[in-house]
């Protein structure tokens, strides 16, 4: 039998349980996402009637599959799952995904069949992540457990620890189709019966297809050995957490999504800072923040530059950098200033951060952008640049492919770029600068928000590093 690290991410056989020839089941949507994702190993259906699914062969019950099978994914009733674990690990399958919801979440019964589950799992010594859960995803093998629609999944090098099923349903659908980045591991915890976010953590600490871990969690099931996990891992990799129940009001709605006992707001983010985890507080963040840090690196300070076409957006972008955001907008070198100076009219005394509309109308807009970031990328007082970059047919169509060769020229320091201007357009420069590497944002703030969130992760490692 696998260890359950290689059976859960690294199947090659698996059986699903409560296969469905019927389209937008989630029986049937599981098997068109594995075969989406070209998933290698060998799929064994298993349904009372039978016959053939998608091209697969069906078999009638679970006492015909093969011994040995590494993983099952259960999808029938929350009273029909106990039954069908106790029927499989008699097969030799150590390792399982139970989809059903109706357990703790629901009610007093549903508490009972949780308790019943839990024992069992325990009793005959196998593995589970769920149940109430939508699964999980593993790019680096191909495969996914996921029963919602979502076809083909980018592969990439951020993954998930999730208390919710979004990651692996429709923000992973959003995250394929609207972002250009994409994912290595995506666990949906649902209640955690036995699985649980501090052994997830441990694994994706030491994953190499891993580059940064975002979690979302409305509890934690063993605070103490969390804790411990989460500052071995920040030591290696950036962890971000978005913290859900940290009100009453959402406290409660979470007992209801997943039976979670949220934790005090103020206990959490106290535990967090000392464990170097990065707090979130907006769901978007985890997808803004991932994108940046899939193809760039951490900044190594808080020093940004920042060009735009408008002397109000420089103005209260200042404000929001130094009033919010803690990030600095110092001054240039005097040698890169007057480079700026050099492309600027005479009129205007350039500096940081830069009014880049009077070049851009006196040298083009590809020449004053290309050298205005030059100038400020090669001073050692800048740690990263923000361009605000304006988008409209009157000005013909920008090149864009400088802003590629920039993030080329200079790796260690992050380009991110943000629009003003047609929305057509910016979503045409988003479609081809974020496939080649630059991370770009539809928001004018969302790109100052992100570099603040990662600087105080690089913080964080480097005191995790320190203390390891």
């Amino acid at each position: 039998m696998k260890d359950t690290w290689s059976a859960l991410f690294e199947p090659e056989s698996v059986a699903i349980i409560g296969a469905s020839a019927s389209p937008g089941r989630p029986g049937h949507e599981i098997i068109r996402n594995i075969q989406a994702n070209k998933y290698g190993g060998r799929v064994h259906l298993v349904n009372p009637k039978g016959g053939e699914i998608l091209g697969l062969p069906v078999t009638a019950s679970i006492d015909e599959l093969p011994n040995g099978i590494d993983q099952a994914v259960i999808i029938v009733s929350a009273a029909a799952t106990t039954g069908v674990v106790r029927q499989l690990a008699a097969k030799g399958v150590g390792t399982f995904v139970l989809a059903a919801g109706g357990y703790s979440e629901v009610d007093e019964h549903g508490e009972e069949l949780q308790r019943e589950l839990a024992q069992t799992i325990k009793d005959l010594g196998v593995r589970a992540i769920g149940p109430n859960t939508s699964g999980h995803i593993s790019m680096p093998h191909h495969y996914t457990s996921s029963f919602f629609p979502l076809g083909w999944i980018r592969p990439g090098n951020i993954s998930y620890i999730a208390q919710t099923g979004n990651f692996a349903t429709h923000t992973q659908r959003y995250i394929t189709s609207g972002e250009s980045y994409g994912v290595a591991r995506v666990v949906g915890l649902g209640n955690k019966i036995d699985m649980d976010e501090t052994e997830v953590l441990e694994y994706l600490a030491d994953d190499d297809a891993t580059k940064a871990i975002f979690m979302y969690l409305e509890s934690f099931k063993r605070p103490r050995e969390f804790m411990k996990a989460a500052r071995a891992a920040s030591a290696k990799k950036p962890l971000f957490l978005l913290k859900g129940g940290t009100s009453k009001e959402g406290s409660q709605a979470a007992i209801a999504h997943t039976a979670a006992l949220a934790s005090d707001d103020r206990v959490v983010s106290a535990a967090m800072k000392q464990a170097g985890v990065t707090q979130l507080h907006d769901y978007s963040h985890l997808f803004n923040v991932a994108k940046a840090i899939s193809t760039m690196p951490l900044p190594k300070g808080n020093r940004i530059s920042f060009m735009a076409p408008s002397g109000a957006m420089l103005v209260v972008l200042t404000d929001l950098c130094r009033q919010r955001l803690d990030l600095a907008v110092p001054d240039l070198l005097e040698v890169n200033r007057a480079r700026l100076q050099a492309i600027g009219p005479d009129w205007l005394r350039m500096r940081n951060p830069v009014d880049i509309w009077g070049p851009a109308m006196v040298h083009g807009i590809e020449k004053a952008h290309r050298e205005a970031i030059e100038a400020v990328m090669d001073d050692p007082n800048i740690d990263a640049c923000i361009v605000v970059l304006v988008v409209v047919d009157e000005f013909g169509r920008t090149p864009l492919d400088f802003f590629v060769e920039m993030a080329h020229k200079y790796p260690d320091k992050p380009l991110y770029v943000t629009f003003s201007g047609i929305k057509e357009r910016m979503e045409e420069a988003k479609a081809y600068l974020e496939p080649r590497g630059v991370p770009t944002y539809p928001y004018i703030e969302q790109p100052f928000e992100v570099l603040s969130i990662l600087n105080k992760a690089r913080i964080n490692m480097e005191r995790a590093r320190k203390r390891a």
